[in-house]
């Protein structure tokens, strides 16, 4: 792993969220973008070498959906940049945690990701992500 790529934060409202976190950086979220096969809408925001991404559920079987219907708004997850995601996969594994996507998968922000099941990470789900070559 070569750096913490962002953190993720599940939002009810993606807009209203939008405002608050402007406020808060001083700075207006750079993208917007929608991963139908996740059912979520992300807003990215730069905060000097970091990136923040808002997520919010666009479905009732959303995963975000379902995070704040149990836990509330806030910290969902966070994301580790890699160079090569199937070999991080597999050296995980043998590490002994459970990979929950072990093929991965186009994520937002024109990247591939995975996650780690919470259960083998003290309870934080990491997203492993590897830019996505033209």
């Amino acid at each position: 792993m070569r750096k913490i790529e962002h953190i993720g934060i599940a939002v009810k409202d993606i807009e209203a969220s939008n405002s608050l976190f402007e406020k808060l950086f001083g700075e207006a979220h750079y993208k917007t973008e929608e991963v139908e096969s996740e059912g979520v809408k992300t807003s990215f925001f730069q905060v000097g070498p970091n990136k923040i991404e808002l997520l919010e559920g666009t479905n009732p079987n959303s995963t975000i959906t379902k995070f704040i219907e149990r836990k509330g708004e806030g910290i969902h997850h966070i994301a580790f940049d890699v160079e090569d995601i199937v070999s991080e996969i597999e050296r995980l594994k043998e590490e002994g945690f459970t990979v929950l996507n072990e093929t991965p998968k186009k994520g937002a922000d024109n990247k591939l990701v995975a996650f780690l099941h919470p259960k083998t990470s003290n309870g934080v789900l990491v997203e492993l992500c590897q830019d996505i070559q033209p």
